[in-house]
């Protein structure tokens, strides 16, 4: 705003004396001081406001105006309710150094001039700050010459003072405000994307506020623009539509550091302007997917057609280097199968199970949405498979396994997702080894789904399993059929279960100690602190109440599995 509209404004009591010629100057905010060098506190355009406190006699009042012009505050606006008139030197100091002076009615408070000027100018710069977001979105729409979602980010961080940051439904920072303060934890991350995910399955309409350590943040969806201007309303049209479980696990969110509870309807929309220009840069990023998601397909189309390796050899090596630019060599390659599965059917899971895909195999702690940029995800149905390159570190070198692992991809992910298929939708997820051929990747793909429908057979929303699972028992106890699982486990622990209750002579926890201890009588016995010929005696009773023998590799591994299924 201007000092002329100050002064035109008859509520605030103001009266010049001094610097009309200067009545143009803009004023970015006030500050009420009395200290004789406020300095440290001064900026630049200020409209400085004092009771003249710091004025003991006219020597003080040079020194103190050269402080104020020197920082380039806008104008001085003087109290008259502790000296009465403004004393002389203080009009002549101000003309010297050319700085617009004020009088204050002593009838007028100065939190009235400061209110003021805060709202005026707040308003101004959401307005300067509201065209900044429509040109950017003009040239975000048109190309990618708009500089991303950092751009605005930054611009609310200097212009209005929130801090904010762009996340992905798994809890990834995309994208931040480079403005003051430190960033956001992995754990805050994490937290933000769990509670917007779990408000946005109960159809609440945003922002959603929420408190996190103490700091509230207000939660903004980041809908689909319908990637163009044109076609934005048609795209909000049928969002509105559409089942919130198509797009609550791919949608980013915006999460700004304050409570949007009383903001006026002008700073709303605003920020609702910046949900939508990052929108634009989310369908740009999709777009540029497109080459790496038909690159997938096509692979995957080969590999289950059962095409020569020498063609799937072919595709791989166009593929490697647009999905690892400048390795030079072609690399190892994992195969990633998710399924994303809801209670009733009727909504297709393999989009959103791809856009998840993309997500979680991203490192964690990697910041921006270009790190996704090196995946290839097709899907089919409800299940998406990812072709992952992995550079060409050989494991026989050290031993060591390299490549992804099936816990530690949904260890950060887990609590963030568990929110937005809550109640009735689940991800299961399965990891194959990693092949250095295309002979491998029809083997590894397999590997890959019998490894998700070991998980799948697992309890919780969010489960994985990987290849190291599949050379154990652990892979064909999830699919023995229930009834068969019951008689089996009742015809040899029934027995034993009514003996514990009705003597409480533990046999259940003996015999789960006995097998762990390979049947040694001397470990168990020490593990239970109890004398061997008690032990012996439990084990016995074992014996003669199921009729099996202990001693026979056949009967303890009746046991074992009877316990591994209840």
């Amino acid at each position: 705003m201007r000092l002329r509209a100050l002064l035109d404004t008859d509520a605030l009591g103001l009266r010049l004396l001094g610097g009309e010629e200067e009545l143009d100057r803009t004023v970015r905010g006030v500050m009420t001081t009395d200290l004789r060098d406020p300095s440290r506190y001064l900026a630049g355009g200020e409209l400085v406001l004092t009771g003249l406190a710091w004025r003991r006699d006219a020597s003080d009042t040079e020194p103190f105006v050269r402080i104020l012009a020197s920082a380039g505050v806008a104008a001085l606006a003087a109290g008259e309710a502790e000296l009465g008139d403004i004393p002389d030197d203080i009009v002549e100091a101000c003309a010297r150094h050319r700085l617009p002076l004020f009088a204050v009615n002593e009838t007028v408070a100065f939190a009235t001039i400061t209110e003021h000027v805060v709202r005026q100018v707040s308003g101004e710069r959401a307005g300067d700050l509201a065209a900044v977001v429509d040109r950017h979105r003009r040239l975000m729409t048109s190309g990618p010459t708009g500089g991303g979602p950092d751009v605005v980010l930054d611009l609310l961080g200097s212009d209005l003072d929130l801090r904010a940051w762009v996340l992905s439904p798994a809890g990834r920072a995309i994208a931040g405000s480079s403005a003051g303060g430190p960033a956001l934890s992995r754990s805050v991350c994490a937290r933000l994307a769990a509670e917007h995910l779990a408000a946005a399955r109960t159809g609440r309409r945003g922002p959603h506020r929420v408190q996190v350590d103490g700091t509230t943040y207000s939660l903004f969806p980041v809908r689909s623009s319908g990637r163009g201007p044109a076609s934005a309303a048609a795209a909000a049209s049928t969002a509105a539509l559409r089942d919130v479980r198509e797009t609550v696990l791919s949608d980013w969110l915006l999460a700004v550091e304050a409570d949007a509870g009383d903001w006026p309807e002008e700073r709303l929309d605003l920020l609702q302007g910046v949900t939508q220009l990052i929108a634009v840069e989310r369908d740009r990023r999709d777009a540029a997917r497109t080459v790496r998601r038909r690159l997938a397909q096509e692979v995957l189309e080969l590999v289950q057609t059962g095409a020569a390796p020498a063609e799937i050899a072919a595709r791989l090596r166009v593929a490697a280097p647009v999905l690892l630019p400048g390795l030079g060599a072609a690399p190892h390659w994992q195969v990633v199968v998710a399924r994303v599965e809801w209670d009733g059917g009727g909504i297709e899971g393999g989009p959103v199970a791809q856009s998840l895909l993309e997500e979680i195999l991203v490192d964690p702690l990697s910041a921006g949405p270009e790190p996704s940029d090196r995946i290839a995800v097709a899907h089919t149905g409800d299940e998406a498979i990812a072709l992952v390159p992995l550079p060409a570190v050989s494991s026989e070198h050290d031993g060591s396994e390299t490549g992804l692992l099936a816990d530690s991809l949904l260890e950060s992910v887990r609590d963030p997702l568990s929110a937005g298929l809550d109640g009735d939708g689940r991800l299961t997820l399965g990891v194959s080894a990693s092949v250095h051929s295309a002979e491998g990747l029809r083997g590894a793909l397999e590997e890959a789904r019998h490894a998700r429908r070991v998980a799948a057979a697992r309890p919780g929303r969010v489960c994985a399993a990987g290849h190291q699972e599949l050379a154990s028992h652990v892979l064909l106890l999830p699919f023995v059929p229930d009834d068969v699982r019951r008689a089996f486990t009742a015809r040899l622990l029934d027995p034993l279960r009514d003996y514990d209750r009705r003597h409480r002579a533990e046999l259940i926890p003996t015999l789960e100690a006995f097998l762990d201890c390979d049947g040694s009588w001397t470990r168990c016995a020490a593990r239970l602190h109890l004398h061997v010929n008690t032990l012996r005696y439990r084990v016995g009773r074992i014996e003669q109440l199921t009729g099996r023998d202990l001693s026979r590799l056949e009967d303890k591994l009746d046991f074992f599995l009877a316990l591994r299924m209840s």
